[in-house]
């Protein structure tokens, strides 16, 4: 049963705009397009497309250095990609904002999701990245500000861990051949 009663992408949409977000960075995913329609549509951010989610770190750090602030969104699956890069921002006190879609924790049926989604929380954890997970779409907004301002205010890096219970776990169905 899925508990997705809130558009939780409006608050965080309303959350970047009052945390002054500007640049939102991107290997887009299903479970953020509500999101990523609403800051493409808004003409005073800026949605970047990323080959691969790492880029994404290296980007946010040049748009604090140019004075802007930003956010990277991503699907769990891209957090393994990120974590090297993640040495940038820790050690050049950079606020880093991390939005994660889950995959591979609750009712997946894709088996290769489920070792990165497991390991989703301790490595980020082990990169001193502070891990706020809402425990539903109502939470999502505050979440998200305080992973804002965790970020912003001492330098570091902050994500929210969007369980699949909230985005809607995916279930393509499987056909058998005919035989």
């Amino acid at each position: 049963m899925e508990e997705r009663t809130r558009d939780w992408s409006r608050d965080v949409y309303e959350v970047m705009g009052a945390e002054g977000i500007r640049y939102v960075a991107t290997v887009p995913d299903g479970g953020l397009t509500r999101l990523l329609q609403r800051c493409q549509a808004d003409e005073a951010k800026r949605v970047v497309t990323l080959t691969t989610e790492e880029e994404g770190v290296a980007f946010l750090a040049g748009a604090w250095l140019g004075g802007e602030r930003g956010a990277l969104l991503m699907q769990s699956s891209g957090v393994g990609n990120c974590i090297n890069m993640l040495s940038l921002p820790r050690v050049c006190r950079i606020p880093c904002v991390l939005l994660i879609t889950m995959r591979g924790v609750w009712g997946e049926f894709n088996p290769w999701q489920v070792p990165m989604g497991r390991a989703v929380r301790p490595a980020l954890e082990a990169m001193n990245v502070v891990v706020y997970e809402p425990d539903g779409a109502d939470d999502v907004g505050d979440a998200f500000l305080a992973a804002s301002r965790h970020a912003h205010h001492t330098g570091s890096t902050a994500a929210v861990l969007i369980g699949q219970r909230i985005v809607g776990s995916k279930d393509f169905e499987r056909r058998e051949a005919d035989g």
